[in-house]
């Protein structure tokens, strides 16, 4: 199983990386932060999912951590997508709540999947329903899901027709009564969303498993050679 990874945003106001967690710069860090980063940092994944840290964006909160994961096979990226929880202890009006999770998944469909009319209310309803399957209450859900084609001409034209379908959204989570939200848990709900992306069934079950009303993409080959 992968445990996160990663380090705080280098933010020029509130710089808190990983390495400043015992100096003074990192005594600057909110606790509540910490808490959230670390739960982040300690979550078991299962074993198809490759997570490492990135560099987190320096200017939507005073503090951000960043991760990206890809659930692989073999030499292969099936789906891939990245995971920024913001922090803003004096609060935001927007996100109604000191925290804020931003999510990007993409993965490429096969073709009968792309086809779907329907395609992009159901991947949105993957991700509210991960994070309901954990019991996480979460609160101002946004986001988009947007399917593109693509086709090959000329030296490429042996490739056959591609699509890609990219959910970007945001949503924030319930902070518990120590201020922090339960972001390892988050995490894992993203993580299954990014597996049901991906096409694997869920965690702990075979193929014919998965839980009624739950419909996985097609396991396939990703948009990504490693």
């Amino acid at each position: 199983m992968a445990a996160a990874q990663g380090h705080f945003s280098d933010h020029p106001d509130h710089s808190g990386g990983a390495d400043d967690e015992d100096g003074a710069e990192g005594d600057t860090v909110p606790r509540a932060f910490r808490v959230a980063v670390e739960a982040l940092r300690s979550a078991q994944l299962r074993p198809e999912i490759e997570i490492e840290p990135s560099r987190p964006p320096q200017r939507l909160a005073p503090y951000a951590y960043a991760l990206e994961a890809a659930v692989v096979d073999g030499e292969e990226d099936l789906a891939d997508g990245r995971l920024v929880l913001l922090h803003d202890p004096a609060g935001h009006e927007a996100w109604q709540g000191g925290f804020r999770l931003v999510t990007l998944v993409r993965a490429e469909l096969e073709p009968e999947m792309a086809a779907d009319p329907l395609l992009p209310e159901v991947c949105w309803s993957w991700l509210t329903g991960a994070l309901e399957a954990r019991g996480l209450s979460y609160g101002e859900p946004s986001g988009t899901v947007t399917r593109a084609g693509s086709h090959y001409f000329g030296g490429l034209a042996e490739r056959r027709p591609a699509t890609q379908i990219e959910i970007r959204a945001s949503w924030t989570p319930e902070e518990s009564a120590g201020g922090a939200p339960d972001t390892g848990a988050h995490l894992m709900a993203w993580c299954d969303l990014l597996s049901q992306v991906a096409g694997l069934p869920p965690a702990g079950s075979g193929a014919g498993d998965a839980a009624p009303g739950v419909v996985s993409l097609p396991q396939r080959r990703g948009p990504q050679h490693r």
